[in-house]
């Protein structure tokens, strides 16, 4: 059998095929394919959402081939089309957005993710980024390396909020946010959370449900997104609901950048009304030279990085080669999507 290893510089070529050949052996031909993600960022390409590389690249390299392991090529429906041989299509990622579904299910190709792999170190960074937000950890260390000791910063008005004792308001109780979750209680935080499609025992394991997004922005101090991005929660947190939040609150969003008008999160932070907010995702990636962004009071930008250290690299790779195997002995597929 032919297999496509079409990694890039995060999960690269090499650490599919290696995982693979610990999972079904020596004896299959794995070709490999490096895509620029992220040294380049990834985009739309023809009708998937996020995808690095192009089609003809990507054709090219599928010749022949009855399975593709990937994070981010673009396997369009040209793509599915132009590859008669393929059969299976597993995706390193939470959501197979770089797979256009339709055509897969049309021409019987399956198609699988490796949900969870990223979910610890999405919510490590998370509290690491609302931490460094809430603290003013970036300006103070920037200040310091400039040769700045910059000890306004231990005033009351400038020293920043704290965790223990706030009310957090999580959007979202998956895996990331349920981690979160248990992290900021720890910390001492009043956890609520706001998942209109989770469990009740899941959200009450994790803090205190509400049941209406508007009373929990009413009583947070802190709002953290980790919902996934839908026609519904595209613009999810817009001026109206800024401004229901508290005067002073602080707004973390690691999850996806179009879930929040950014426009109004300029006018919130340049108004004073939020205290901070820390972004790693953006609804346009990398933020234009024009953006508001750019020049926004406290606010903490990184550069989609939640979701990246080695060990979520080793386990897209580890979950993807166990559902090729499941496909080689003809077992039933465990994150089949489509």
């Amino acid at each position: 059998m032919r297999i496509l290893a079409a990694g890039d510089h995060f999960v690269a070529p090499e650490l599919f095929a290696r995982e693979l050949t610990a999972e079904i052996g020596a004896g299959h031909t794995i070709d490999r394919l490096c895509l620029p993600w992220p040294l380049t960022p990834f985009g739309p390409v023809a009708e998937v959402d996020e995808a690095s590389g192009d089609e003809r690249t990507v054709l090219e390299a599928l010749a022949g081939a009855e399975v593709c392991v990937t994070q981010m090529a673009p396997v369009t429906r040209k793509v599915i089309e132009g590859s008669p041989g393929l059969r299976l299509v597993v995706v390193g990622r939470g959501g197979p957005v770089n797979v256009s579904l339709d055509a897969a299910r049309e021409h019987g190709v399956r198609v699988c993710n490796t949900p969870g792999r990223n979910a610890a170190a999405t919510a490590e960074y998370t509290v690491g980024l609302l931490l460094a937000t809430m603290r003013r950890i970036p300006e103070t260390s920037a200040a310091l390396a400039s040769g700045r000791w910059a000890g306004e910063f231990y005033t009351y008005d400038n020293c920043g909020p704290g965790v223990d004792g706030a009310t957090v308001g999580l959007i979202g109780c998956g895996a990331v946010g349920s981690r979160v979750a248990r992290a900021l209680t720890a910390l001492g935080a009043r956890v609520c959370l706001y998942d209109p499609y989770a469990d009740p025992g899941t959200l009450r394991a994790a803090g205190t449900p509400v049941a209406d997004l508007d009373e929990l922005l009413r009583r947070s101090d802190i709002i953290s997104l980790h919902a996934r991005l839908t026609p519904e929660t595209r613009g999810l947190l817009g001026a109206r609901e800024l401004a229901l939040l508290p005067e002073g609150a602080v707004v973390v969003n690691c999850a996806r950048g179009a879930l929040l008008d950014e426009d109004a999160l300029c006018d919130a932070l340049e108004s004073g009304r939020l205290a901070a907010a820390g972004l790693d995702v953006f609804a346009v990636e990398p933020p234009p030279p024009g953006s508001r962004l750019r020049t926004a009071p406290r606010l903490v930008m990184t550069p989609h990085l939640a979701g990246a250290n080695t060990s979520v690299a080793h386990n897209a790779a580890r979950i993807a080669a166990a559902e090729v195997g499941r496909y080689l002995r003809g077992e039933p597929l465990a994150h089949q999507v489509a």
